[in-house]
């Protein structure tokens, strides 16, 4: 029988650099929050190592489906790791736009290396389907549990939090997408980093003090894109407690303790796509 499974989306709801490792890639401080927004994969067992991808979906055309694909290199993997001889047909229906800071490719692999686990019944431990994922990627590791993680090193140092909290999530993507590449790469020549705030600890006192979870990317993307900067304000003027980019964007994010005037947004912003969304709390 087909197996069918969303792929969630994730924000940050803050992001810092806290240095760079001598290979070059930068380490972070980050939270990472799984949201109610997703693409969805339909696996089907296949006999003879077959692996066939169709992939549709009102963002479908950004979506290599060459050796590139994130789906198709977590199927080859798992398939190489586990030596199950077996193949799998992949329908992927895309929805999260490439390049938004929503963590959409990332998502997909984790959802097929944990869609195979259960098709097959291999009982592998997320621990163990970890530790596949970072081969695919340094976001993918998170998106094998999901929920509220904190994560170092490159992103995939992860430690699952217990802290949930009921809040609206509204979303703006504008139509264009951001290199995290080229993001990274405007702190290349910065030299010294400040030590961030403990963001579990800020989550954890009563009101969370919003303002001090910061996203560094702002203070290099925004000044290249400030219609990103002007989102985050009309944001923040309508009432979110919270508003900052996801990743490098170009997606950013609103939250609401309170229901958010989402017809308002969709007046002021009719170029970009406006999503009313949740937090996903697990364990």
């Amino acid at each position: 029988m087909p197996l069918t499974l969303p792929a969630n989306a994730k924000i940050n709801l803050g992001l810092r650099i806290t240095g760079r490792r001598a290979d070059g890639y930068h380490l972070i401080h980050t939270l990472f929050q799984e949201i109610d927004f997703s693409d969805e994969l339909t696996l089907t067992d296949q006999s003879f190592g077959e692996i066939i991808l169709e992939v549709t979906g009102s963002t479908a055309g950004n979506v290599p489906i060459d050796e590139d694909n994130l789906c198709l290199r977590a199927a080859r993997l798992f398939i190489k790791k586990t030596e199950v001889e077996r193949g799998v047909r992949i329908r992927l229906e895309k929805r999260i736009p490439a390049e938004a800071g929503l963590g959409g490719g990332s998502s997909d692999a984790a959802a097929v290396l944990n869609g195979l686990n259960e098709l097959w019944q291999l009982g592998l431990s997320p621990a163990q389907l970890e530790a596949i994922a970072i081969e695919l990627g340094a976001d993918v590791p998170f998106f094998i549990r999901g929920g509220l993680q904190l994560g170092e090193g490159i992103g995939e140092v992860l430690r699952p939090l217990k802290r949930g909290f009921a809040i609206t999530v509204v979303l703006v993507i504008p139509p264009i997408g951001i290199d995290t590449a080229w993001a990274y790469g405007q702190f290349a020549s910065k030299e010294s980093f400040p030590t961030p705030p403990a963001f579990e600890v800020l989550l954890n006192q009563n009101p969370i003090p919003w303002d001090s979870f910061d996203n560094d990317f702002e203070e290099v993307v925004f000044p290249s894109y400030p219609e990103l900067a002007e989102i985050k304000a009309t944001l923040l003027k309508l009432g979110a407690v919270h508003a900052s980019l996801s990743g490098s964007g170009s997606a950013v994010f609103g939250l609401f303790d309170k229901f958010p005037v989402v017809n308002k947004l969709q007046e002021k912003m009719l170029n970009y796509q406006v999503i009313r969304t949740s937090i996903i709390n697990r364990g």
